[in-house]
């Protein structure tokens, strides 16, 4: 320790070679290291002395107790500042026991501040649990640093290649990405952090693991040539059993499995027959999520992780050794090469024989990845669902209003909600007192354990209500339309008379038409 000419306790740190600075600035330095035991190629010397006219490049933590603003600094030995980086951390007297604060936010206001985040060293504290992740964060960030201009992140080189390829492999490595982000830090873009906090996190923060897992997810994505699938053809025999559909409440793509659709022994056989078969269908659903991700925003504040709905309805029990071994294999795919990619799995229409099942699945995910997984009853489906996904965006076959190729509504018509108490008549009214337009309406009621009544009721008492439906529904949503030849409302009326309260969803809008009747004539 030293006191500087400026009053400033600085820990100086001796970086052992001139490479390009991973502290998001443009300085020529090595990556700022503010904790001297975060890197083995760094070591604490004095300031002064030793430098013999060399150029080096220290990196200097400095601590004013006088002020509230600490800075991070890159030195050269001239003492001349290159870059500034200020701290978000406060450092108290060491003899306290109260923790490292973090100045000016609250932990709900920091990105890197999760209350799900087990750092695992007991740290109680939210601001300590903070400070961890920014201390393994930052280390992370030098470690894939070193190994990137290293070229040791693919594994050791190979030593047969003559030094003209050994360069050209480490350029070509300074360009490596993952998702469309830059690997590399000093390249300063905005991803880079955000997909190295994942691998970090899905670890619990420990970098060696992190740096494994990612080490490994470069070299899978490489050899099975990842980054290319989206435009490759698999067949339009699996186009069924998955796709994309819109997106959650906070804007996360969400991707369906439909596993019911193997029931026909024709597509099982041609999806899961052998190994072969196996391979390419876990390479379809491999490039579906691709192209899920391709939908995210790596970026501070941006929709970084996508929602996966599983439907388990009509899946066969038996002779499903194949699907079984499948499942398991994607579990461990996705955990292992996606890691904290997926938001949450929600399963529903789960059979019976699927709870048991999933006791042996849970063998071979993480107890991170278990929280993740949804089981909704099958009467709970869709107000499960509706937790995340907007009724306007929620597919028809799970209680939502949406629909493929819909010429009529768009995710943009406003959808309004009517809560149903138990034992009650709710009614909506329509009014319309413009003539010559059909007015069209889309109502969905969760559960549908109710009777459902539709009808106009026109403004001269002389004429006579027109009934439109009345019936006992249970399924998906309804949709309807009515044209208007005299003034009136349309009248939707529902009756509860469960001992349970629910809830409406509806939307309507007038479209200007021409009656059928003066086309023919």
């Amino acid at each position: 320790m030293k006191k500087g000419s400026d009053g400033l306790s600085l820990n100086i740190i001796e970086l052992a070679e001139t490479r390009p600075c991973a502290c998001m600035h443009a300085c020529n330095v090595r990556p700022p290291f503010l904790f001297p035991d975060l890197h083995p190629s760094a070591k604490m010397r004095n300031q002064g002395g030793g430098l013999g006219g060399e150029q080096k490049h220290l990196c200097v933590a400095a601590m004013n107790n006088d002020t509230t603003t600490d800075e991070c600094f890159c030195y050269d030995d001239n003492g001349k500042i290159a870059v500034g980086l200020p701290l978000v951390f406060n450092f108290l007297d060491n003899n306290n026991d109260t923790c490292l604060k973090a100045k000016g936010k609250t932990p709900q206001e920091d990105h890197d501040f999760d209350p799900e985040d087990e750092v695992g060293d007991g740290a109680s504290c939210p601001a300590e649990i903070k400070l961890k992740i920014k201390k393994s964060l930052l280390e992370f960030r030098c470690k894939v640093e070193n190994a990137i201009l290293g070229n040791f992140l693919l594994g050791k080189p190979d030593e047969t290649l003559t030094p003209k390829e050994i360069a050209v492999a480490r350029e070509q490595l300074r360009e490596i990405t993952i998702w469309g982000v830059p690997l590399l830090p000093s390249k300063a873009h905005e991803g880079t952090d955000v997909v190295l906090r994942k691998f970090l996190k899905a670890k619990d923060y420990k970098v060696n693991d992190a740096f494994d897992m990612l080490q490994k997810t470069l070299i899978w994505r490489r050899v099975n040539n990842i980054d290319q699938i989206i435009d490759e053809d698999l067949g339009p025999e699996s186009g069924n059993s998955g796709f994309l559909c819109s997106r959650d409440r906070e804007g996360r793509p969400v991707c369906y499995h439909v596993c019911g659709v193997i029931r026909d022994r024709r597509l099982y056989k041609k999806t899961l027959g052998s190994d072969i078969k196996c391979d390419q269908y876990l390479r379809w659903r491999i490039q579906l999520v691709e192209k899920a991700v391709e939908k995210l925003c790596f970026r501070e504040g941006g929709v970084d992780s996508i929602l996966q709905v599983f439907d388990l309805k009509n899946t066969p029990m038996q002779g499903t050794k194949e699907l079984h071994s499948f499942s398991k294999k994607t579990l461990v795919l996705f955990q292992n090469y996606y890691p904290e990619l997926i938001h949450k799995n929600i399963i529903v229409y789960a059979p019976f024989w699927f709870y048991t099942s999933q006791v042996l699945f849970s063998r071979f995910i993480s107890q991170r990845n278990k929280k993740k997984f949804i089981l909704a009853r099958p009467h709970k489906v869709t107000h499960t669902l509706l937790k995340f996904i907007a009724p306007e965006h929620l597919p028809t076959e799970y209680g939502g209003l949406r629909r493929n190729n819909d010429d009529d509504f768009s995710s943009s018509d406003k959808v309004l909600e009517v809560k149903i108490k138990a034992n009650t008549v709710s009614k909506v009214e329509f009014p319309v007192q413009e003539l010559g337009v059909t007015i069209m309406w889309d109502v969905t009621v969760l559960g549908w354990d109710v009777t459902y009544k539709e009808e106009f009721i026109p403004d001269d008492e002389g004429s006579y209500s027109v009934l439109l439906q009345n019936q006992r529904i249970d399924g998906s949503s309804t949709r309807n339309s009515f044209y208007i030849s005299e003034p009136g409302k349309i009248v939707i009326t529902v009756e509860n008379w469960t001992y349970k309260k629910t809830k409406m969803f509806y939307r309507s809008k007038a479209r200007t038409t021409v009656p059928m009747f003066i086309l023919l004539s």
